[in-house]
């Protein structure tokens, strides 16, 4: 048989407090220390010290706040990424900063101080321009000219230099960007060239394009680039929002029955010109879908989100034709047999 166990003796009450009271003094040290070690830190990575050399800074277009650290760290602006980006953001620079030139900058400088600079913005001021939908290549060269004051030619001449893809969508090879230069409203330096717009709109392009369902494109029995194509006819046949899935309908319907697309936004492209006459539909133009079947050899103009989505997927129906019938709102009348499109086009106001 086992002997009782005898009862542990009971440490003293202040042996106990004073060993409690000595880990408690132990773990304020520790917390003391961490946080003076920590404040040295914060103070060093957001301060500065040797010589002071002039720094120019250009932020590109599009640049977020974790690039912009990477560049002044990199010019030796500043000592660390992390504590500009902390305290940038503390100080309401979370949108980042406005792209241009600066050059108020110097190596080895404060944090607070590179924020005063770069939060009074460039010295350069961006140039803001709008490209709406259904621009041609030549039409957004004009506006470049214009608001940027890059000549036409030399944009031309870029654009359709066959320098530029943009896989699957712009095949490589492709001799232009016509119908990628993406609509929207973007910021420009001054300086900016003709290879900058170009390559910063089709990166709109593809930063819109993600997002939409490409994998239809072979169900639709087209390839990507003729989905962009299929779009920019839709882009300009439709004024009515509505519309652009069953203008798309319209196009895909005819493609599959080998019908002539016979549509006049092509001849106008073609001939150049907005209004265009029943001769006009004899030029002799491989972009006259009135004489060659299929569809035109390049998109005719730069459709926008809208007439991509409703080319990636167009309304369910079996339409063959359609016909403007509201000249106030743009909306078609729409019909599958070639006796209910005449009584439509009867029916047609004079716009």
């Amino acid at each position: 048989m086992l002997g009782e166990v005898p009862e542990a003796s009971e440490e003293p009450t202040g042996r106990r407090r004073l060993r409690g009271l000595l880990v408690l003094l132990v773990v304020v040290a520790l917390l003391g220390g961490a946080l003076a070690g920590g404040a040295a830190w914060y103070a060093w990575a957001t301060g500065a010290s040797g010589p002071r050399r002039p720094v120019t800074l250009v932020v590109p277009e599009g640049a977020t706040g974790d690039e912009v650290a990477r560049l002044l760290e990199e010019r030796g602006v500043i000592r660390s990424t992390f504590a500009f980006r902390l305290l940038a953001r503390f100080r309401g620079f979370s949108r980042g900063f406005l792209a241009g030139k600066y050059t108020g900058l110097t190596t080895n400088m404060p944090v607070e101080e590179v924020l005063r600079v770069l939060g009074q913005g460039p010295d350069v001021e961006s140039v803001r321009v709008t490209f709406p939908e259904g621009l041609t290549v030549r039409e957004t060269a004009a506006v470049v000219a214009e608001r940027l004051r890059i000549p036409r030619r030399e944009f031309v001449r870029v654009a359709e230099s066959g320098r530029f893809s943009l896989p699957p969508y712009l095949p490589a090879g492709t001799p232009t960007v016509e119908g990628f230069l993406f609509p929207n409203t973007y910021d420009f330096l001054q300086d900016v060239t003709a290879e900058d717009v170009v390559e910063r709109l089709l990166a709109e392009f593809e930063r819109q394009a993600a997002g939409l369902p490409w994998g239809r494109a072979r169900r639709l029995g087209v390839t990507p680039y003729e989905v962009v194509v299929v779009a920019s006819l839709v882009e300009e046949e439709a004024r009515y929002g509505p519309d652009r899935p069953r203008i798309a309908r319209v196009i895909y319907n005819r493609l599959r029955r080998g019908m002539l697309l016979q549509v006049d936004a092509t001849i106008q492209y073609a001939l150049g010109k907005k209004r265009i006459t029943l001769a006009d539909r004899e030029v002799k133009s491989p972009y006259n879908t009135y004489l060659h079947p299929g569809l035109p050899p390049t998109p005719i103009s730069s459709p926008g989100r809208a007439s991509l989505e409703a080319a990636l997927s167009p309304a369910p129906g079996r339409w063959l034709y359609y016909v403007l019938a509201d000249c106030r709102t743009g909306a078609h009348a729409f019909a599958e047999t070639l006796e209910e499109f005449n009584e439509a086009r009867a029916r047609a106001p004079d716009c």
